[in-house]
């Protein structure tokens, strides 16, 4: 029904069951029968489901009978929809030019990874492609690639940089990242990570390369306002902690907040040095020691779990999720989508592997890729729904939420709002 003079409200959605993912003890942060009120993109108000509801129907611009928009039986009670808040896939690396799906093959018919390497493959492989990538080239990509995790409900995305390994190419990334949101309903936060591997240039000079990442480009990016976090590959086939302390001391003078890849396959003490420096998150963290939790917990750093790489690479170390738990570190859940490790294109199917592979709770979950997410990127404006939050919703014909992590890919979202637009 619409109301075009005098309304309070732009949009009115009744008769669903939220889960709101609040704190409120409640699984899911379940609530009582509630109409959610939108307003210029925000959630204005919860509302009763009451007779005074009637009454807030003549105030709203547009309303959405949720029951609407889902088949029902003829001669059933009509069945409420679940909302929840939209998917935040808050690790992702999905601007890359190429892909490695011939490597996936020689890999399985018994090529070495120094095989392969030497073919000109993995990572060096997918920084030529992406050197060589026009920027339309790596937009097109990353349109089908992101568009395939809005498909599920994800209105917010992560994506980093880290295929270029040079100024030029950095730099496009990072611009075609942000450029999603002009073709598509999803918000883009985008990660300056240069120093995810060492480029030829400078094959036997690291600590050249990061003077580079330091004195040159991450001064320009912050310039630019490119990047809004900057992150680190922190590991034995990557960069020292002294090497990633010089680039997380020269990103908070460039007012960036840090995220940072730790701990993935050694225990380097990286998520020590991000504790230090107040990260918003580590990443992949499955060899971190226990007695370093409580680190992570004193700077209220999230740890992000990727099950996608994990499972990728067939790894056997499991991130030490009791710990974690224990000591009320918040979890966060992502696809880590990359051409490499984890071309995971499929948040649900990323919570789904989290629960199997990790043996997070359904809810766990499903508030590592919502409300928990959010806070690993610093966001405090969506993930939840409740008053003054963005509007960012996903409708769902299911009968609880544990059904969303426990099919594998039996659900796509029966509406999705991305700031209060049914898109």
């Amino acid at each position: 029904m619409e109301h075009v003079m005098g309304y309070q409200y732009d949009t009115l959605i009744y008769n669903v069951r939220i889960a709101s993912m609040q704190d409120n003890k409640l699984p899911y942060g379940e609530l009582p029968p509630h109409a959610i009120a939108i307003k210029d993109g925000k959630i204005a108000a919860l509302l009763p489901c009451d007779d005074s509801l009637d009454d807030v129907f003549e105030q709203a611009k547009s309303v959405i009978d949720a029951t609407t928009l889902i088949p029902q039986h003829e001669g059933s009670t009509p069945k409420h929809p679940w909302l929840l808040p939209g998917f935040i896939d808050c690790h992702t690396h999905l601007v890359y030019g190429g892909n490695r799906a011939e490597e996936f093959e020689m890999r399985l018919q018994g090529a070495s990874y120094v095989d392969i390497a030497q073919r000109g493959g993995g990572i060096k492989g997918t920084v030529e492609k992406t050197r060589r990538s026009d920027e339309n080239t790596l937009l097109h990509t990353a349109i089908k690639r992101a568009k395939r995790l809005c498909e599920e409900g994800v209105t917010t995305i992560e994506v980093k940089s880290g295929y270029g390994l040079d100024l030029d190419t950095e730099v496009r990334m990072l611009r075609v990242a942000k450029s999603l949101e002009q073709h598509l309903p999803v918000s883009i936060k985008t990660t300056y990570l240069g120093a995810h591997a060492l480029p030829n240039e400078f094959a036997d000079d690291s600590e050249g390369y990061i003077d580079f990442i330091c004195n040159e480009a991450l001064p320009y990016i912050a310039s630019q306002n490119l990047a809004e976090a900057v992150d680190v590959f922190c590991e034995t086939i990557g960069f020292s902690t002294s090497q990633t302390e010089r680039v997380f001391s020269c990103a908070q003078q460039h007012g960036l907040p840090i995220k940072a890849h730790v701990e993935q396959l050694s225990d380097s003490k990286g998520a020590v040095l991000a504790a230090k420096y107040g990260a918003l998150s580590v990443d992949h963290i499955e060899y971190l020691a226990d007695s370093d939790i409580p680190l992570l917990a004193q700077s209220g750093t999230v740890a992000v779990l990727l099950p996608g790489a994990f499972y990728y690479l067939s790894e056997v170390q499991k991130p030490p999720v009791d710990a974690l738990r224990a000591h009320n570190v918040p979890m966060a859940l992502a696809t880590d989508f990359n051409p490499g490790s984890s071309p995971l294109a499929s948040i649900l199917t990323a919570i789904n592997m989290g629960c199997v592979l990790f043996q997070l709770t359904p809810e766990e979950a499903l508030r590592g890729a919502t409300a928990h997410a959010a806070s690993a990127l610093g966001l405090h404006d969506r993930g939840v729904i409740e008053a003054g939050k963005l509007a960012d919703l996903t409708l769902w014909d299911i009968e609880t939420p544990a059904e969303l992590a426990y099919c594998i890919n039996g659900h796509r979202p029966v509406a999705v709002f991305k700031e209060g637009k049914h898109v």
